[in-house]
Parts: C-alpha cells; structure tokens; sequence
C-alpha cells in the first residue's frame, strides 16, 4: 500500500524504499517503476532525486556501507581508551556489523554484494575511509608511545587486509563457523602484540 500523499518525497524516502523493493525482487529484477509503484508516485519524480537507475542503485549502495563507517567513527574519534583497546574495538565492531548485515537480512545482504560489484568506485571511497580509521587510531598509539609503526599508513592498510576474513563479504559463508569468534580473536590478538611498542 503507498504511503499517503501528504509526505513529501525526499531521498531519503526514496532510498529506503528502494532498500525495500530490493529486498522483495532483488538486484536483477528491480526497477525504478517498482520503486515509484511502492512510493505512489510517478517515475519521473523519482528521476528528479537520482538522475538514473545507476544512480539511485549507487546512492543505495552507498547509503548501506556508511551506516557502519558512523559507528566505527566513533570509536576512532573517542577520547578515552588506549589505541591497543580501541584498536580491538574497531575491529571487533567491524566484524560485527558484517555479521549482524548478512545474518540479520540475508535477501537484502545478497542484493548488496551485487550491488558492491557494480559500484566500485562507491567500495573503493569506503574502504578508504576505514583504512583511514584505522591509521588514526595507530597514529595515536605511535604517539602516545603504545604502539610501533614506521608506516602508519602501511600499517592501516596491513591491518585491513590480514582481518579480510571478519569483514569481507566474500567470506561471509565462514561467519557462521562454531570457531569463527576464536578465530578472530587470535588474528586480532596477534596483530595487537605485533603493533604494540
């Protein structure tokens, strides 16, 4: 049933909907019509919002990985704790969110792997901003002398990629392994004493 006719039509509206049609026919079946059909409104006004179906399936895509990029901002930008402790926290929250997206909405999880393949340049902007994260957080322990990196940056990105396993996709089959959480405890525990001064 559309919602009333009253509430304006935002992009944020929009987005959510689109979320919504996504999840009911998925990423090959959905259109820009089903979209405006859930809405109750023409195409053409979902078209002045998002200039074409890429757009708006780029806008979704993008809207879904910034939600874990806020809580993890969080942790980075805390004045309390020590970089080893939300270093910990940081990755701890990472490999949650992954989880909690996959287990909690597994049509809509499926929709976004898709859409992730299409939307590179949405992926590779997100993926930067958490390697940023995560050299802040070193930069801080560096500076407070609890953690050791020569390169902080190649440190980050080094972080990243050996805890690939908890939060990329691609592996999210693995997440639901009995061993998984003692799995990534070693890794990040392993990391941890390999960053420490």
């Amino acid at each position: 049933m559309p919602p009333a006719a009253a509430e304006p039509l935002t992009p944020e509206r929009i987005l959510e909907t689109t979320e919504d049609v996504l999840r009911r026919f998925g990423p090959t079946k959905a259109t820009v019509v089903d979209v405006a059909r859930a809405l109750g409104v023409s195409h053409g006004s979902v078209y002045r919002h998002f200039p074409s179906k890429a757009a708006l399936r780029e806008a979704v895509t993008d809207r879904w990985l910034a939600k874990s990029v806020v809580a993890l901002e969080e942790i980075t930008s805390a004045s309390s704790g020590s970089a080893p402790s939300k270093l910990e926290s940081w990755l701890e929250a990472l490999f949650e969110a992954k989880r909690h997206k996959a287990g909690d909405d597994p049509e809509l999880f499926a929709t976004y792997i898709v859409l992730l393949d299409e939307n590179s340049d949405v992926v590779d902007r997100h993926l930067t901003e958490l390697i940023d994260q995560l050299a802040r957080i070193i930069a801080e322990g560096v500076d407070a002398g609890t953690l050791a990196a020569a390169d902080v940056p190649a440190a980050a990105r080094a972080v990243f990629d050996a805890t690939g396993r908890f939060h990329d996709p691609q592996y999210a089959a693995d997440w639901l392994s009995p061993t998984i959480f003692a799995e990534f405890e070693a890794v990040t525990s392993l990391i941890i004493r390999g960053l420490r001064a």
